[in-house]
């Protein structure tokens, strides 16, 4: 059984990786089993180069086997914001400031929608260097107008063509069709392969 950790506090994270890995022989770990870590810095300007800096950052504090992501929000008519910096758009990690600065910005452009995207990229890296990378997307909209109370981030706001958003999808429905489910599973197809 190899153990992986998993680079991440964000429960919701947690939630979608523990459910996309139940069938590899693997356990997870979380940077919670590990008392009280420093922050990876993600100042690269890809999702790629951040998830692969903080997968060797903790590879390297825990010694052990890790998975990173970084992943975001890419709004057309903010001509890509908020990208890399989706996490800390309105300078701090929280969700409902980002979210209001989000619907701040689409007024400011005078848009009620614009088409976005969901972006994630996976790393894993073993202890011995070795490395596996994985992507995914999700195409939408966002709205000004948020709906649904599952899910995290900008979830209520990000729409897909069923017109219902990430939020009103159970947690199932959204690892089908979403940007981290879809990296998921083409990473779940790369550990099994790598592990055998």
């Amino acid at each position: 059984m190899k153990k992986i950790v998993v680079a991440t506090k964000n429960e919701g994270k947690v939630r979608e990786i523990l459910a996309a890995f139940q069938k590899l022989p693997v356990e997870l770990l979380t940077l919670k089993d590990f008392g009280d870590l420093p922050e990876a810095a993600e100042d690269a300007d890809t999702f790629e180069g951040n998830a692969r800096s903080k997968a060797a950052f903790y590879a390297a504090k825990t010694g052990m086997a890790c998975l990173a992501d970084d992943s975001g929000l890419e709004v057309e008519v903010l001509d890509g914001a908020p990208g890399v910096r989706s996490a800390r758009f309105s300078g701090r990690h929280d969700d409902a400031a980002n979210n209001e600065k989000l619907a701040a910005e689409l007024q400011a452009k005078g848009a009620a929608e614009s088409a976005a995207s969901f972006r994630c990229v996976l790393v894993f890296r073993d202890a011995d260097g070795e490395e596996l990378v994985a992507e995914g997307a999700c195409i939408g909209c966002v709205r000004t107008k948020p709906r649904g109370t599952g899910g995290f981030g900008y979830d209520p706001y990000f729409y897909l063509a069923s017109g219902k958003t990430m939020a009103e999808l159970t947690l199932a429905e959204k690892q089908a069709v979403s940007h981290r489910g879809a990296a998921l599973r083409l990473m779940a197809k790369e550990l099994r392969g790598y592990l055998t």
